[in-house]
């Protein structure tokens, strides 16, 4: 008679292979040695400049660094790069959730890959205002043009910063430039009322939109649409083809209701379908169309100076922001007021004076 194996759970722990009793304590010693090591802000700097992408990836982490030491490393990287940046043209894309960004972006990407661009993809990703976190997965969804040897993406979370950009993308902007790439795409995470700080860091604006999604309406009205140079309607295939031809229509009625642009270029209404690769080629002639036509009356080294002086400013703004809660007088006195406010002992207003006056006075 045949006896019954007993059954295993499949929870239960199998053996594995127990560690060996033989270290090389020297080559242990010495990978330890490399990883304490970091190269030095000139090492950085001239790897960045041969295009070395882990090197720049270092880089970007250290500016995108919220640690106060990281900062001035951070700065003298960014000066020794600035002389050599510049150079690009810088791409911003937005568009509602489900709109397809990821996808265009993959389409447009491996169209300019193949005629020789080196294009670096800056996907900001949306932060959880719960959890602080961010899944950084928007090269999950590029999965051909990750594997593009003339192509970097570097995913990077929004934060709490208004615009759906992240707090250095503009810096980050600098170091791709230094580290050749000729096209730089800006992702956002999403279209609001407030998502347009990337509107003051690129030259071309593109907004994509979907058809039958009620949009068509939203195209009449001020906001994120006055400020692109280009609506393309993505996903202008099969059945929804009929529906993006009419929406069209529409955007097209919607874009000359509005003053012509400082530019003297007239914006755009295209079809793509990004899936199968259709209007792509259209999109980026429009897109040269566009950079010949703003060389050539001056519009775009001015408007490079105008988003200078932007930023110049936002970035007096957030170094006040942070010298201010990073204060630790000013924290104490904030958990303070805070609960006097929950006390019904103040009010919000009458707080933040007394909090601001506390400033000076330190």
């Amino acid at each position: 008679m045949t006896k019954k194996k007993p059954h295993i759970s499949a929870l239960s722990e199998q053996h594995g292979v127990s560690d060996s009793e033989i270290t090389n304590e020297a080559a242990l010693d010495k990978l330890k040695l490399k990883r304490k090591k970091q190269p030095s802000v000139d090492e950085l700097v001239q790897e960045i400049l041969k295009g070395n992408i882990s090197s720049l990836s270092r880089a970007i982490t250290l500016i995108e660094s919220k640690n106060p030491s990281h900062y001035k490393t951070a700065s003298d990287i960014i000066k020794a790069c600035l002389p050599y940046a510049n150079k690009s043209i810088r791409v911003g894309i937005t568009g509602v959730p489900g709109v397809g960004k990821s996808t265009f972006i993959e389409s447009f990407g491996k169209y300019l890959s193949q005629k020789g661009n080196k294009i670096a993809v800056l996907a900001i990703d949306p932060s959880s205002s719960i959890s602080k976190g961010s899944i950084l997965g928007d090269k999950t969804r590029m999965e051909d043009l990750v594997k593009d040897n003339n192509v970097f993406i570097r995913p990077s979370p929004s934060g709490d910063t208004l615009g759906g950009v992240a707090r250095k993308t503009r810096e980050t902007i600098i170091l791709c430039e230094a580290a050749g790439f000729d096209t730089i795409i800006i992702e956002t995470v999403g279209v609001g009322q407030s998502e347009t700080a990337v509107n003051d860091m690129v030259d071309f604006f593109l907004l994509l939109k979907l058809a039958g999604a009620g949009d068509e309406l939203q195209g009449i009205k001020r906001g994120i649409i006055e400020m692109a140079d280009l609506i393309a309607i993505n996903k202008a295939d099969g059945s929804n083809l009929k529906a993006s031809k009419l929406a069209k229509v529409e955007f097209n009625r919607a874009l000359h209701l509005y003053p012509k642009k400082e530019s003297e270029w007239q914006p755009k209404v295209l079809l793509c379908s990004a899936l199968k690769n259709d209007g792509i080629d259209s999109i980026w002639n429009a897109i040269s169309d566009y950079l010949t036509l703003t060389k050539a009356n001056n519009y775009f080294s001015k408007r490079r100076q105008d988003q200078n002086k932007f930023w110049l400013l936002q970035s007096i703004k957030d170094k006040l922001h942070t010298d201010f809660f990073e204060n630790t007088v000013i924290k104490k006195a904030l958990k303070e007021q805070l609960l006097l406010i929950e006390k019904n002992q103040t009010t919000p207003f009458a707080a933040a004076n007394y909090l601001l006056n506390l400033k000076k006075e330190l």
